[in-house]
């Protein structure tokens, strides 16, 4: 044999890093967290491995390579090391061991984490899909269109471009984050109308110009307050008006439909009341069937005391008071009510 062929008895770690496909400060680590045992130093003071520290280089490079831990990795080493004398008597590798005899048994643990390794995985698998899929809805609708649920964007995507502001969409976006897609989905016949009738967004925009307005230069008690209430409040007649015209109230009724079939009654998944399920390996919730559905819901309380609004004192009493002008009167009689005459 030529003697350039003859392989090396041990090797020094810059050497075993370059075979076995790492690098020597890898290797160092295995040595510190007890993955891959100290080898022997040779005259120089230098680690130096062999045949059998470099195989089991290798397996460490292989398994980590498939996701499994440091830690699994040094448990199911730990066991294994009983195990061997096992292995090659009850046909292990290189065993006579019958139909099974090239198979070595494998470790309980070793089993316990891979099952393990491959629930998360699965879970992995899940959340790249649904990333993907969020990628390519932002690419088809628009960055900030595309990120809304498909419920709450299949309702304006088919609006001329443009017509739907920015605004229109944050608005949306914190809607679905406090209380669920469905409830965000009401909300965008909101939007369509504004998007379809000129004059109410004109009147939107008077209105919120209005209540920018009442800043933290003007009183709680001051005159404008109440007014800009009573124009918010007449503008949310005609636009409530106008969308009942406009025949959403059946586009409503069939997403309601299509959702209480997708989640019925007892289903796992988040609601629109933004109940929480479950957390999966990478930290957000899961839904009945194991996707990932972002960031856990809060409830609609929880996400109201994290909000952050830069509302003056006044503009939030004249929000208070254009809710009061658009609540019923307890006072008058209930028109479904069966009249005395009956």
């Amino acid at each position: 044999m030529f003697s350039s062929f003859v392989s090396p008895r041990q090797v020094k770690i810059g050497d075993a890093a370059a075979f076995a496909g790492t690098t020597p400060r890898a290797i160092r680590h295995y040595h510190d967290i007890g993955v891959l045992p100290e080898p022997e130093r040779g005259s120089d003071g230098r680690r130096r491995y062999g045949y059998d520290a470099m195989i089991r280089l290798l397996w460490i490079r292989k398994m980590a390579d498939a996701g499994v831990a440091l830690e699994d990795i040094r448990g199911a080493f730990a066991d294994d090391a009983g195990g061997d004398a096992d292995a090659a008597g009850n046909g292990g590798a290189g065993g006579d061991g019958g139909a099974d005899g090239d198979r070595a048994p494998i470790d309980p643990q070793v089993t316990r984490v891979l099952d393990r390794l491959e629930s998360t995985l699965v879970a992995k698998e899940a959340e790249l899909r649904r990333q993907r899929a969020a990628v390519q809805r932002m690419r088809t609708r628009g960055s900030r269109l595309g990120l809304l649920d498909d419920i709450v964007a299949g309702r304006l995507e088919s609006l001329p471009e443009g017509s739907v502001r920015r605004d229109d969409l944050d608005t949306l976006l914190v809607t679905e984050r406090m209380l669920g897609p469905l409830a965000a989905a009401m909300q965008a016949g909101r939007f369509v109308a504004l998007a379809t009738h000129p004059v109410l967004r004109e009147g939107s925009d008077r209105v919120d110009a209005a209540e920018e307005a009442l800043d933290d230069t003007v009183a709680v008690d001051d005159p404008r307050v109440a007014q800009v209430a009573a124009e918010r409040h007449a503008f949310e007649e005609a636009l409530q008006a106008a969308i009942e015209a406009s025949g959403q109230d059946e586009e409503d009724d069939a997403i309601l439909d299509a959702w209480d079939e997708l989640h019925p009654a007892g289903d796992d998944a988040i609601d629109g009341a933004g109940a929480v399920d479950a957390v999966d390996a990478v930290g957000g919730a899961v839904d009945a069937d194991g996707r990932g559905a972002g960031p856990r819901r809060m409830s609609a309380a929880e996400a109201i005391s994290k909000m952050p609004y830069d509302y003056s004192p006044a503009r939030w009493r004249s929000m208070e008071l254009a809710l009061e002008l658009g609540a019923p009167d307890p006072s008058a009689p209930d028109p479904s009510a069966p009249s005395a005459a009956q």
